[in-house]
């Protein structure tokens, strides 16, 4: 033990010091290896995957390993529309949008498959619900609303909307009773016609109900558009309640409009 601490001093002070970094290193790493994530148990994993944003970052976890797969593709995180599903074997998967909403919990994220069209007329939303779109690009999943709805969707709750294209012949894509709509990169589309004048993408009917708590005070309904594409119709927006346009950005692209606004009481 002595001869090994004599040839230790032996060594240059250089030497000396990057020999204990790493028997510091070593020791501080094997108890690293104790506190891995991945010593978890599964359901600590998907209550952590709970708080990351659907898109880019749950879906990027998925790519890590078979386990991370395999949770962060559990129903328990969110619920899946696939329209070439008829009879789903697996939970936690539908063949429509109708279908997802009235299975979905509140607070559920429901990712709708790209590639061909979704059938979506006059879908009621009463519960908190983010509805994301799978491609890449919001025109890769489109919801089509028929002729003769109203409106593709209806919320009555808060919700989120991003990276689905939403297409109406005639009425509305959107239509807002109450809650808090976020929308953030969609395209909203009114289909062109020659009564496309009768088209609106986004209606609101809400009235802004006023919440105060201590010397706070905050509206509960209203809408927020960010990285928004909109087009046709006789116009981008239409309210008959009590919500006014707000802090308006376009930026006015080769092909589209591209609209940045919220919709609150004034």
């Amino acid at each position: 033990m002595g001869d090994e601490v004599g040839e230790d001093l032996k060594q240059p002070k250089w030497k000396r010091s990057v020999l204990n970094r790493h028997g510091s290193s070593k020791s501080s790493s094997s108890s690293c290896d104790k506190g891995l994530i991945n010593n978890l148990d599964d359901g600590c994993l998907m209550h952590i995957f709970s708080f990351l944003s659907p898109i880019p970052d749950r879906y990027n976890t998925a790519l890590v390993c078979h386990r991370w797969l395999f949770l962060a593709c559990h129903p328990r995180l969110w619920l899946r529309v696939e329209r070439s599903i008829k009879y789903p074997l697996e939970p936690g998967i539908f063949p429509s949008i109708e279908t997802a909403v009235a299975a979905a919990r509140p607070g559920d994220t429901i990712l709708i498959s790209a590639g061909g069209r979704h059938l979506a007329s006059d879908i009621q939303i009463k519960k908190p619900l983010c509805l994301i779109g799978g491609g890449e690009l919001p025109d890769e999943t489109t919801l089509i609303c028929s002729r003769g709805a109203d409106s593709a969707l209806e919320f009555l709750s808060t919700c989120k909307l991003a990276n689905l294209t939403v297409k109406a012949e005639l009425g509305c894509c959107l239509l807002h009773r109450s809650g808090r709509l976020t929308i953030d990169r969609c395209l909203l589309q009114c289909e062109s016609n020659p009564l496309d004048f009768l088209s609106v993408p986004i209606v609101s009917t809400a009235t802004a109900q006023t919440v105060f708590s201590s010397s706070v005070k905050c509206y509960k309904d209203g809408i927020s558009v960010s990285r928004t594409r909109i087009e046709g119709g006789a116009k981008a927006v239409s309210t008959s309640g009590d919500l006014t346009l707000q802090r308006v950005r376009v930026i006015y692209a080769r092909t589209s409009l591209v609209f940045w606004f919220d919709m609150e009481q004034q």
